[in-house]
């Protein structure tokens, strides 16, 4: 981190080649909401309007899975704000958070409503950006790497490989009720040459497993479980279809889960090894 924060502090007198990060990044206007993404973990993944936004906030309200050392990269006089979410555990609910960075904004805050992964991925940010339209609160949307991509990068597993498919599918695992989403077609996702990645899946990988398979999904599609992904803890097992509800009992959320042909390639790209 340290390296990090020597970097962006490096200004224009230092080299003529080096430019002040600031000026690549828009003015962070008092009264308005950056609902940004801090990708999958790893701080040097954090975009450059991310880590500016950071330095200038008045408010950070962050989510469960931010990496504490994005959050250390902050202005020592910003208010950080706990707003996460986690299955089983106490949490803090939707409309309190929005209703939160509505009460800053209006207060003439700068505020930051930091989310792990990317806000618009499974991240509950298009509600919060519907909420702040409601309110005439002007907010502005910073993509962050999501653990579908970052996650499986860090494995060595490609989203996509020429040889092996032409689709990927990034599925939830629960909707806002806890439960598996009672919409999903799962004859389309059993169907062949598609990788699928799950996110927040291992309360119910049990069922999952048992509605791709009974829905016509090879049992000896490979799997791949990823959990803490880019960070320093992060675990990979690999296995079949058929093993994934065993391979599931060693792991912990945070995890994603990628089926399909790509993560036989786990182990030739497997770069982190």
């Amino acid at each position: 981190m340290t390296n990090i924060l020597k970097l962006f502090s490096k200004s224009k007198k230092d080299s003529k080649h080096n430019q002040n990060f600031d000026s690549f990044s828009p003015t962070f206007e008092k009264g308005t909401v950056w609902i940004a993404g801090s990708g999958p973990g790893d701080v040097g993944l954090l975009t450059i309007n991310v880590f500016n936004a950071l330095k200038n906030a008045d408010i950070i309200v962050y989510d469960a899975l931010v990496n504490k050392e994005i959050l250390d990269l902050a202005n020592h006089k910003c208010e950080k704000v706990y707003a996460g979410k986690r299955g089983g555990k106490p949490s803090t609910k939707q409309k309190d958070i929005c209703d939160i960075l509505i009460k800053f904004a209006k207060s003439g805050k700068r505020v930051l409503r930091l989310k792990g992964g990317d806000p618009f991925v499974f991240g509950r940010g298009g509600e919060e950006a519907i909420a702040l339209k409601r309110n005439n609160i002007n907010f502005r949307i910073i993509p962050g790497i999501t653990a579908g991509i970052g996650g499986m990068a860090y494995a060595g597993i490609p989203a996509t490989h020429r040889e092996t498919n032409y689709t990927i599918t990034f599925v939830t695992g629960h909707a806002s009720s806890g439960e598996i989403p009672d919409n999903i077609c799962w004859k389309s996702l059993s169907a062949p040459s598609q990788v699928l990645v799950l996110y927040m899946a291992l309360k119910h990988i049990d069922n999952i497993t048992n509605k791709l398979i009974n829905s016509g999904k090879d049992k000896n599609t490979p799997v791949a479980i990823v959990q803490n992904a880019t960070m320093k803890n992060m675990k990979i097992q690999t296995g079949k279809l058929s093993e994934l509800i065993e391979i599931a009992k060693n792991f912990e959320p945070p995890a994603i889960v990628v089926i399909g042909e790509v993560v036989n390639l786990q182990e030739t790209l497997n770069w982190l090894k």
